[in-house]
């Protein structure tokens, strides 16, 4: 068999068409295939290559961790440097009380561990979430994923949580000296970059500090600059009382995290001790990768420029079949009028040498949302390559 027939074969499938593209190199925003064919990739990975592909200061940071060391005990057990110095200088972005992180293999986990740390410190058992929220698709994160399509054949699921509509202020009235933690997206991503009314992530901060409940921040997709600040709750004035951290988190290798403050992370140390624990959580070699592209990222000028380069997609996608465009920062939602439509674009962006992709519960929208480094000529030709596309 061909390497495209054993990947059908061995890798597990999760859809029935696969993209099944078979890339060789990756470099900045662009992709390559073994044909030698060139994609600009306007998704990132999902949200992850913030920094884009291969970029030396992460590959050289990987490489020389590689030579040092790789695994060496569960995570919280030894010193290890990396994660040490990731952690310090995460957290100098960070309020004062996010000042202790516990990372995480993935996004999931990250969310898994936050609902723990919130029912052992509160001794509350109720989540609330939200309508239409993605945090992961474990069994815990699928317990509080707020479309029932996709967990419906998983059921029964950890009990005790509660559904609220987004952006409803009338449903806030929900939250009570029951509710552990509020488990929320400061934007909505899968719904099609769904960004809450004026006021509205303040009246759930309101609420929680009225009836005692923490407040979770899902950050996987919209921190690491993706909207134009380093995480977007720095944009809403809104603190909460634990962040959740993935995706672009490890610059390209796999970690998450969630953040809060030292004296709630001490409940894990006690009844039971080892309160929540992992293997390769804060594996060195990705948080060294997350630590450069930080720096990248905050000290390259990327973040200045995400605003601008987003404006630039606004002005150049313009089409009588393009209904609108939510957008935050570099974080868009091209709305076309159905899923048909929209894969039918998809397929010929693709065709054309453009990686896009649609939304878990919007599948009328295209997604953009490309490394933070793309520049004015790339977003340019990447526009370009839509509109070609949009030509019956």
């Amino acid at each position: 068999m061909n390497l495209r027939q054993l990947f059908l074969h061995r890798i597990a499938q999760t859809s029935t068409e696969p993209l099944a593209l078979e890339i060789t190199s990756a470099k900045g925003v662009h992709l390559k295939d073994i044909a030698g064919k060139s994609y600009i990739d306007l998704i990132s990975g999902i949200a992850v290559s913030n920094v884009g592909h291969s970029h030396p200061k992460v590959v050289a940071a990987v490489k020389a961790q590689a030579e040092k060391y790789m695994h060496l005990m569960v995570y919280g057990e030894f010193v290890e440097q990396p994660q040490v110095e990731y952690a310090n200088n995460l957290t100098k972005h960070l309020p004062q009380n996010l000042e202790t992180v516990y990372y995480t293999n993935s996004g999931a986990e990250a969310a898994d561990g936050a609902m723990k740390l919130a029912k052992r410190y509160t001794e509350r058992t109720e989540i609330v979430y939200f309508k239409n929220s993605y945090h992961g698709s474990t069994m815990g994160t699928l317990s509080v994923l707020g479309d029932e399509f996709f967990k419906s054949n998983y059921r029964p699921l950890i009990p005790g949580n509660r559904m609220l509509n987004y952006n409803c202020f009338e449903d806030l009235e929900q939250i009570t000296n029951k509710t552990a933690a509020v488990l929320i997206e400061p934007i909505q991503a899968e719904i099609g970059v769904g960004v809450p009314s004026k006021g509205y992530l303040e009246a759930v901060r309101k609420k929680c500090n009225e009836v005692g409940a923490l407040l979770i921040f899902d950050e996987i997709q919209t921190g690491m600059g993706r909207t134009g600040t380093l995480f977007r709750f720095q944009k809403e004035n809104v603190v909460p009382d634990i962040l959740l951290l993935a995706k672009a988190f490890g610059g390209g290798m796999p970690l998450g995290a969630f953040i809060s403050s030292r004296e709630k992370f001490e409940v894990f140390q006690d009844n039971p001790f080892l309160g929540h624990i992992t293997t390769f959580g804060g594996h060195p070699v990705s948080c060294v990768a997350g630590n450069a592209a930080l720096e990248i990222i905050t000290k390259e000028g990327h973040l200045e420029k995400v605003e601008a380069k987003g404006q630039l997609f606004d002005k150049l996608l313009v089409h009588p079949r393009i209904k609108k465009i939510n957008r935050a920062g570099l974080m868009m939602a091209v709305y076309f009028e159905d899923f048909e439509e929209n894969k039918s674009i998809i397929d010929k962006c693709i065709e054309k040498g453009l990686i896009t992709d649609w939304f878990l519960f919007a599948p009328q929208c295209l997604r953009i949302a490309p490394p933070l480094i793309i520049t004015e000529n790339e977003i340019r030709k990447a526009c370009e390559i839509i509109l070609e596309s949009l030509e019956v």
